[in-house]
């Protein structure tokens, strides 16, 4: 079974979140809630990675790539989602998320569940502007329909 481009890609995402929020562990700086904000620029790679792979193989259609987009932020969004949610009864559960919110912009002691249903409403947000900010980027690059 072969993977789509959007899958991989996604799980490309999924890993460098993955791997950059464990180094901020390590080095003892993910209570700077700026740091945490970086991410979007591995949401941008990998989504640049699925659009560079369409053109590559001929796909310049405006629609196409606007949905293998959003399918890719998504997938590295929802995977990234889940290992925090996984990760976060690891460590403690809600205890943990609210020392996590702390250093975030969230009010109130928000629970793991609560927790990640915001963080999936502002990544479906951010898959939404990365794709827009990404297809207007290329919008040269399409053939009109």
């Amino acid at each position: 079974m072969k993977l789509s481009h959007e899958i991989i890609n996604g799980i490309y995402i999924f890993l460098a979140i993955g791997l950059f929020f464990i180094l901020l562990e390590i080095i003892d700086l993910s209570h700077l809630f700026y740091l945490r904000l970086l991410n979007i620029f591995f949401i941008i790679y990998g989504v640049n990675r699925t659009l560079n792979m369409n053109r590559r193989e001929g796909n310049n259609n405006f629609m196409f790539n606007a949905v293998s987009s959003m399918q890719t932020a998504f997938t590295g969004v929802v995977l990234s989602i889940a290992a925090l949610v996984i990760y976060s009864y690891a460590k403690g559960g809600d205890g943990y998320v609210i020392s996590l919110s702390q250093a975030f912009m969230f009010g109130g002691d928000p629970s793991v569940p609560a927790y990640c249903l915001s963080l999936l409403f502002e990544g479906s947000a951010s898959c939404i502007i990365v794709t827009l900010i990404l297809m207007l980027y290329g919008n040269n690059k399409y053939k009109a329909d």
